[in-house]
Parts: structure tokens; sequence; C-alpha cells
């Protein structure tokens, strides 16, 4: 089982750190084999494939509200960029080659960013609500994802939550990306836009669902390191079924390693 501890970097390093993947990540742009999802179609593809949706405002330990009403903002103008996107056939799909740089002149704002388990801002944060999402969605589709990062610090308690523990992507520009690739033979469209209340998004296709997907963690586990501090863990799978709702396989997707920023509440055993 892999065994976390928490990493001090000095601001040098982490500043020249992002400029190399930075530039890792440009160069695998604009000189790679890939071919990247640029297109979009007003035309709404006819089937729904999965669709979910995220309260947009919750209320978080030490975490202003502004800052969550600045994540709306940020999630207005990121939504726009990638809704009724079209992945074809042999296409990827990159969060970050569609959405670019988040900069003011775009209109994001400063938003929360969670930076080695501390809770910072900068501009354009809050979009991590937006990639969790989609990667959610996409482990209920038969697209496949290529790229994706886990947390590596769980740094809020569970609060009513309704998917696994480490079912989400982190994301930060440009070098941690989530990126799809359409391996079928049909074409699938992402929509993505916001209600007054959540982030709402579905997968479409040309074609009607011919498999469902239930996702689910396994061997959830806490574990107190050696240094003192507590360590989540766990895997993610997903069941497969046919159009009969028969399950014809059990994938494993990921498993999740992070570094607890609070104490957990470890269940006492009971006594008779």
């Amino acid at each position: 089982m892999e065994s976390l501890k928490p990493v001090k970097r000095s601001a040098i390093r982490i500043y020249l750190g992002k400029k190399y993947y930075r530039l890792k990540r440009y160069i695998n742009w604009f000189i790679g084999k890939k071919k990247f999802s640029i297109k979009k179609s007003n035309t709404l593809l006819p089937h729904v494939i999965f669709t979910h949706q995220t309260l947009l405002l919750r209320e978080l330990k030490d975490v202003d509200m502004w800052l969550q009403q600045n994540k709306v903002k940020n999630l207005k103008v990121a939504t726009k960029k990638l809704n009724k996107i079209i992945v074809n056939p042999g296409e990827t799909f990159s969060y970050w080659r569609l959405l670019g740089k988040t900069t003011r002149r775009k209109g994001y704002v400063d938003g929360m960013v969670l930076h080695y388990g501390k809770v910072t801002t900068g501009v354009g944060g809050g979009l991590c609500q937006l990639s969790n999402l989609i990667y959610w969605m996409t482990l209920h589709s038969p697209l496949t994802v290529t790229e994706r990062y886990r947390h590596s610090y769980d740094v809020f308690p569970d609060s009513n939550r309704s998917q696994p523990f480490g079912s989400g992507a982190t994301c930060a520009y440009n070098y941690l990306d989530l990126q799809i690739k359409n391996e079928t033979n049909h074409s699938y469209q992402l929509i993505v836009y916001l209600s007054d209340t959540h982030l709402v998004g579905e997968w479409r296709s040309d074609t009607p669902p011919i498999r469902a997907y239930e996702v689910y963690e396994q061997a959830h586990l806490i574990t107190q390191e050696y240094w003192g501090g507590y360590v989540r863990h766990n895997r993610i799978h997903r069941k497969i079924f046919n159009k009969e709702k028969v399950q014809i396989d059990d994938e494993f997707v990921t498993e999740n390693h992070a570094i607890m920023m609070y104490e957990p509440l470890l269940d006492q055993p009971k006594t008779v």
C-alpha cells in the first residue's frame, strides 16, 4: 500500500517545475500525434448517455462564501468554452487545451485553489468541480480516460457525499490535464451548463447506449502514518451491464491515496 508524506518544496522549485511541465504539455499539444477535439455543434446529439449535477454553493469549513460565489463566475466562463464540444471517433478531449489559461481578460476571477493541502486563492479557482463532473460522467460511458490526476490531499470531511472518495479529477493549468479518448465508432457530445443551483452535465451520443455502468469503491481504508498524520486509501471499480441489465464485467478503474488534512472520525469498537 502506498504511503504518503507531506512534501515541502521551495517557491523557486515550484515555479521552475510549473514552467518545465507546462512546456512539455505545449510540445505534446502542438507537435504530438494526438488528434484533439476542437469543434462544437449547436445541434444536440439525440441520445443521452449519462447526466449528472453537483451543487454550486456548499458551506465548507474555513472557506469564505465569496470564494464559492467567485467559483460560480469561473464555472460560467469555463462551461461556455466546453459546452457542445463534439468528440469524434479517434479524437481526444483535453480539458486544458479547450479552456486555455484562466486569465482576468477572459472573465475569470479569484477563486478557491487547493495548493499542497492548503486553501488559497487564484484566478480561475474552483474549476476542479467541472473536471470532477466530467470525469465522473465519463466513468459511466464507453469513452476512455487516458489522463487523470487524483487529489493528493483530502482537505474536507465528507459532507453529504454521494460519490465514492477519490472519484474526481484534480486540474491545474496545463500540466494536470483531464484527457478522454473516443475509441468507439460513434460521436459523443459534452453538454455542461449552470442552473440556478447546480453545475449540470451530460454526455450525449449519435447512438443509443448499449451498456450501463455502476461505479463503486473497494478497500476503503484510513491508515496512521509513521510521521503522525493519516492517509486515506481506496480503489475505484465499475460494473458493466448489457441492455438486459445483466452484469458482463467488473473493471478496475484507479486507486487513490490522499493525505488527510483533518482528524478522521474513527469508530470505536463496541463492547457487549
